[in-house]
């Protein structure tokens, strides 16, 4: 009888032992969901962030910036690109469409390269483009690619002319106009997608 006495003393010191052990298991698994859950909701908001204000992706939905960017491309913008330089031209830009576009309503953003920078007197002769009287370098049209209506202007100070390497299909700032560098979104960096497609621009 004083074995079984002792023995029921004993079961109860373990369970009086192991509750404070199952206790700090659950403290520490709560503990580490917490941790987990912390690190989930940064992720999630540093991802909002850089959507919102670093990069952004864009899909290429029409031919207009052919061949450099094809139909069904997803690009990558920098949208601090241009609060650390000004515009150059060339660069390939995303923009907000502007007051003067009456094209496709459902079309809300852009991507055309730059050609003229405020200042800049534009003009086209026999199919070339010149900037300020001289012919204007276009390595990333093909051999055979011609520009036509393009109305001899000056362009105004805060805007950029901007035009799609497809000239012969690319609604652009020969009909819109030049527009105003507050519709720039940013500066296209990469093609991500597809591989075959793959490109930095720097």
């Amino acid at each position: 009888m004083g074995d079984a006495l002792a023995d029921q003393e004993q079961s109860r010191e373990t369970e009086v032992l192991e509750e404070p052990m199952q206790s700090k298991k659950r403290k520490k698994r709560s503990k580490t969901l917490i941790e987990w859950s912390a690190v989930l909701v940064v992720a999630i908001l540093l991802a909002v962030g850089v959507r919102a204000f670093v990069f952004e992706s864009f899909f290429i939905p029409s031919g207009s910036m052919l061949p450099t960017l094809q139909i069904g491309d997803r690009i990558l913008v920098d949208k601090l690109s241009y609060d650390f330089h000004s515009v150059h031209r060339g660069d390939i830009i995303v923009f907000r469409k502007p007051p003067t576009d009456v094209g496709s309503p459902t079309i809300h953003d852009l991507v055309k390269r730059v050609i003229g920078l405020p200042g800049d007197r534009i003009s086209a002769v026999d199919g070339h483009v010149y900037i300020n009287g001289k012919r204007l370098y276009e390595p990333y049209l093909p051999a055979s690619a011609l520009t036509y209506h393009l109305t001899p202007q000056i362009v105004p100070k805060g805007d950029v002319f901007v035009m799609g390497d497809n000239r012969e299909n690319s609604y652009d700032s020969r009909y819109f106009g030049p527009i105003s560098e507050k519709l720039i979104v940013g500066r296209v960096v990469l093609i991500f997608y597809p591989f075959s497609q793959f490109r930095l621009y720097w």
